[in-house]
């Protein structure tokens, strides 16, 4: 497909995401191997051997986006996963099984491509992918950070597992690896990061040309097209029209104004995606930021395999509690922030079991007020619509008392 870098940014991000799962879906067809991978793994690696890769969590999202995602979860509770596993795997799990989607198709895998630096779930999801599609598993087992700093025998361990990687690709593709192929790719790599920052952080302006809940839908791009050109270039045009819009002094809505601003900690729930943002801009509150934009800004020196093996295990998820705290309270002087929103997703265990903690000892120091809702990535059944608006009026009752004392 010829690409698209005259029009709009969110042009180019739907051609471009269109492209990318047609591409495989191509290979697929031509018999060229395709992996499946987690979102923060070194897809670097992939890509120097000329590997089409597909992501499951995007794949999910875009399905509960699309409010297809009960009968995935419905076919994969009845092969016996527990509805207390990810809605992620479950989807996934029922797609595997179905192969067809309203939402779109991805190719099923020759290969799997896991890192547990987001969460160890993902490590039995594609373990139990591995066995039931009978392929191949290529695995980074990344050690939870309990130290604030990822300690050097973790980053020594993953880089072992990165030279494993790179060993096991040769053998499965019958190539070498290309070096410099694989060094400009993590150069292209490091700067889609640096314009994905530069864009997200506009929002910092007051008011804010970015509305949050478009980061959630250029989120997909970050996480499957961090080494490919179309990516970098898709964050540099939105970096470039948020900023005219920042120096016009244009806000997020142009038929409302930005009364609030607020952290989202947490994914989107992906179903109640207008119904969530809607509620927000009825009140005036704009969601500004979230711990997502530093997650996926990856940065290491080009080359450096060592510094890749720390960058991917010093991610957000895999960090301890103090850095979790110390992160927010960051975003709230940076952000300008009037209060936070967390979602108490029912998939992600990892975030929720010290969601409550980070929330006490944010608001202990900085004051700014926040409430939880409960809801899920993908799976309808766990979000109500009433607790979540009336979590949010009075959230709004407190930021507005809190305004009134200015």
């Amino acid at each position: 497909m010829e690409r698209n870098e005259t029009g709009n940014s969110k042009e180019m991000l739907n051609e471009a995401l269109a492209a990318h799962y047609a591409a495989a879906l191509k290979a697929k067809g031509e018999g060229r191997p395709v992996a499946w991978a987690t979102s923060i793994s070194p897809q670097e690696l992939l890509e120097a051997f000329d590997i089409d890769v597909v992501y499951p969590e995007n794949h999910a999202a875009a399905i509960g986006a699309r409010k297809c995602a009960p009968q995935f979860i419905a076919r994969a509770e009845s092969k016996g996963y527990s509805k207390d596993n990810c809605s992620y795997s479950r989807v996934n799990f029922g797609y595997a099984d179905i192969r067809e989607s309203e939402a779109g198709n991805i190719p099923m895998p020759d290969l799997l491509f896991c890192c547990g630096n987001i969460c160890h779930t993902v490590i039995k999801w594609y373990e139990n992918l591995s066995k039931t599609l009978n392929v191949p598993l290529i695995l980074f087992d990344m050690p939870f950070n309990h130290t604030y700093e990822a300690p050097a025998h973790s980053v020594a361990y993953m880089r072992a597992q990165i030279d494993d990687a790179i060993a096991r690709l040769e053998a499965i593709t019958s190539k070498k690896l290309d070096r410099d192929k694989l060094y400009e790719i993590m150069r292209i790599s490091n700067e889609t990061c640096e314009w994905w920052k530069k864009a997200t952080d506009l929002a910092k302006r007051r008011p804010s040309p970015l509305n949050g809940f478009d980061m959630f839908n250029y989120m997909a791009v970050i996480v499957c097209m961090r080494g490919k050109p179309e990516g970098r270039a898709i964050f540099k045009k939105w970096h470039d029209e948020l900023l005219e819009k920042a120096e016009r002094g244009l806000g997020p809505w142009r038929d409302a104004e930005e009364k609030y601003r607020i952290l989202w900690d947490g994914i989107a729930c992906w179903p109640h995606l207008s119904f969530t943002y809607k509620t927000l801009k009825k009140y005036g509150v704009n969601l500004v930021t979230s711990t997502y934009p530093k997650s996926w800004n990856i940065r290491y020196e080009c080359g450096d395999l060592d510094g890749m093996a720390r960058a991917y295990s010093s991610n957000y998820a895999n960090r301890n509690l103090d850095f979790g705290e110390d992160s927010l309270r960051a975003l709230v002087d940076e952000f300008d922030l009037d209060g936070i929103v967390y979602h108490s997703n029912r998939s992600c265990k990892l975030m929720d079991f010290r969601q409550y903690e980070v929330q006490r000892r944010t608001e202990a120091a900085t004051g700014v007020p926040s409430v939880i809702f409960d809801g899920d990535q993908t799976d309808p059944s766990a979000f109500s619509e009433g607790q979540y608006e009336t979590r949010i009026q009075a959230l709004c009752e407190v930021m507005e008392r809190n305004a009134r004392k200015v």
